[in-house]
């Protein structure tokens, strides 16, 4: 097959530039295999030259790379537009490509530890220089961009790129700042500070968001933040230009008691285990502003931190409750026809009822989820509680399933059958796989009995 046309390969080009790099690199994934000599050859040489040239990019303006993301209206993070990076790395080509040309060149055999970066902060000085200018087509239009995004975004990613080398160096220490603070690093994080406001005096909350930008977890700003403020109390904190990371957090925590208390029965699996991811964030975001603020339970932040571990618990705990119900939903007991016979027994008139099972699926895979985040959030007891509740129905469940089979005197043997299944799936998230398989064995012991099956219970 002939090779692409030039034009062809010009059009693919501009296609190329302008994808994400999620979708460059499954690209280069995808034509790994293409030999040089195919029809495709040029398009996988054009990819893997666009990956070069975009791993260069973002090593360059690595201190704002993760800034730029979407469409840079996020009102709860400081953010600019995704465009803006290539844009900011086409116009550094274009106005400044022998600099451009010498950071590849220390990229090469670039290592973080030990090679200099001058070349990689002259760039991105370069590049601040001109996002104010606008002189050029491209950093006119990443200008106009962040502008468009939110006021003053023009000027505010210029001023990003103005702290890019203090950023650059301080974001390689966050592993270190995270894990714990000796003398040594929180010096560290108070001099990096220190050198961010002496580029600019309002310059303090930039350099916070730019390095919460780099991390997995955002809100772990905060570490950082009180160490260089030498762990505030909250008014001290929330009165001062910092105020907004608290804040956000605050209400990134109303936000996920919203959704873990709305979540659809319904969603399955994946939507409880999310619930219950939630759960355990939300436990460890409370720790953390307790840990690092010096905290009032009476008043402000801590008064309502408080209401909010109050607020988790009561959540939990309904969820709990309602764990609980639709398991004996899920498996339903009626009185016994003789009275002599005290006890409930199941219920084998129907079959299984499709969705009460799924949702009694659901909630026991969510408190599955929250077992780690069960003792400090303050509802171990309660899950312990149901959990006691739930095996001892299971228990009494299946010991009369199984009675009634061995005996003849299930109403349906085929839905007596359906239910010790869905006991057995149920145990399964109670009590682990033994259980399920006890289950199961039983089940076919009393429906075979002439089989040899390891064992009754």
């Amino acid at each position: 097959m002939a090779a692409l046309s030039e034009r062809k390969i010009e059009i693919v080009r501009t296609l190329v530039e302008a994808a994400p790099d999620k979708v460059v690199g499954n690209l280069q994934m995808a034509l790994a295999e293409t030999s040089e000599d195919s029809a495709l050859g040029s398009v996988r040489r054009l990819v893997e030259s666009e990956v070069d040239e975009r791993r260069l990019r973002n090593t360059v303006l690595q201190p704002i790379a993760p800034m730029c993301v979407g469409d840079g209206r996020d009102e709860r993070a400081l953010t600019f537009p995704a465009r803006v990076l290539a844009l900011l790395w086409r116009g550094l080509r274009a106005t400044a490509p022998e600099e451009v040309e010498e950071a590849r060149e220390t990229f090469e055999t670039y290592d973080p530890e030990e090679s200099s970066e001058e070349s990689f902060d002259q760039l991105v000085r370069i590049a601040a220089y001109a996002v104010r200018s606008r002189e050029h087509a491209g950093f006119r239009e990443a200008a106009e961009l962040a502008d468009a995004a939110r006021p003053n975004g023009a000027e505010l990613l210029a001023s990003c790129l103005d702290l890019a080398p203090v950023v650059r160096r301080a974001s390689r220490r966050i592993p270190e700042w995270l894990a714990s603070f000796s003398e040594g690093s929180a010096a560290a994080a108070r001099l990096a500070y220190k050198d961010a406001v002496a580029i600019a005096e309002d310059a303090g909350p930039r350099f916070f968001e730019m390095l919460a930008a780099q991390m997995a977890h955002p809100w772990m700003v905060l570490r950082i933040i009180s160490e260089v403020m030498d762990k505030p109390n909250e008014r001290y904190l929330a009165d001062s230009e910092m105020a907004g990371f608290g804040e956000r957090l605050l209400e990134d925590i109303d936000n996920a008691l919203k959704s873990i208390a709305k979540f659809d029965l319904d969603g399955g699996p994946e939507a409880a285990r999310r619930a219950g991811k939630l759960v355990e964030v939300i436990t460890l975001q409370i720790a953390e502003l307790e840990t690092y603020i010096d905290l009032s339970r009476d008043h402000g932040w801590g008064h309502r931190i408080s209401k909010q571990k109050a607020s988790l618990a009561s959540v939990v705990e309904g969820r709990l409750r309602d764990a609980e119900k639709h398991v004996k939903l899920a498996l339903p007991t009626e009185p016994a026809r003789l009275r002599r016979i005290r006890r409930a027994i199941p219920r084998l008139t129907l079959p299984p009822d499709p969705r009460t099972t799924a949702r009694a699926v659901a909630l026991l895979h969510f408190t599955q989820e929250i077992r780690s985040s069960a003792n400090y959030g303050g509802f171990s007891a309660a899950r312990l509680k149901m959990l006691e509740a739930v095996g001892e129905h299971l228990d009494s469940y299946v010991d009369e399933a199984v009675d009634l089979l061995k005996t003849g005197d299930a109403e349906d043997e085929h839905v007596a059958e359906a239910f010790l299944e869905v006991a057995a799936d149920l145990s399964l998230l109670v009590r682990g796989e033994k259980a399920a398989d006890l289950v199961r064995r039983r089940t076919a012991a009393a429906t075979h009995p002439d089989l040899p099956f390891a064992a009754d219970g």
